[in-house]
């Protein structure tokens, strides 16, 4: 049975992955282009839902509709969507993790003992389904033609990282604390007399 220390440290875990996680969604950096040019180098970002450019200044829906037309695209574009699927539903499952904390916190002693059994799966599945997220992008940046030398990897794909990361961390370590910790306000053995 775990202690309302535990799930207090857990809650703070919790949210600062959350944070990464809303930071990679909201920030179009997943993958980017900077032209290798000294003066005046073009910068081309793709995030979830938009790509922006230097060139024309401006933010545009990504992938266009038009770009999914095309059979060749087709594929990288369900794949896209996709991950940014996993994105905004790992998001959905995060507020329902804040439901639990508050439960688990705010209840008494029934609440935190059982609380782990809800927890931990939880916050295991929003993980998976980021590294998921992820490993698609990924998958993309590595194998996609669109992607050619000087392409890279950007700032949102590392928060993602770090928040599935924690996430799994946070999981693991409020399931050992709930078969290590003794039980909370138990009675003490008395040492037998020798």
């Amino acid at each position: 049975m775990t202690r309302r220390i535990v799930y207090g440290i857990s809650a703070w875990i919790f949210v600062s992955a959350m944070c990464c996680t809303i930071a990679s969604i909201a920030l179009p950096n997943w993958i980017s282009y900077s032209s290798p040019t000294d003066t005046d180098p073009i910068r081309v970002t793709l995030g979830l839902q938009k790509r922006c450019s230097s060139i024309t200044g401006k933010c545009t829906p990504f992938p266009s509709d038009e770009e999914c037309e095309i059979n060749s695209n087709k594929s990288f574009c369900s794949m896209w969507r996709s991950s940014a699927f996993l994105m905004n539903f790992t998001v959905v499952l995060e507020l329902a993790v804040i439901v639990c904390y508050i439960v688990v916190l705010a209840g008494g002693r029934g609440a935190r003992e059982v609380g782990w059994k809800v927890l931990s799966p939880l916050l295991a599945l929003i993980a998976v389904a980021q590294l998921t997220a992820m490993a698609i992008v990924a998958y993309l940046y590595d194998h996609d033609n669109r992607f050619f030398v000087g392409w890279e990897l950007d700032k949102s794909w590392i928060l993602c990282t770090v928040s599935w990361i924690a996430l799994l961390t946070d999981a693991t370590g409020i399931l050992a604390a709930a078969f290590v910790l003794v039980p909370e306000d138990d009675y003490e053995e008395i040492p037998e007399p020798r």
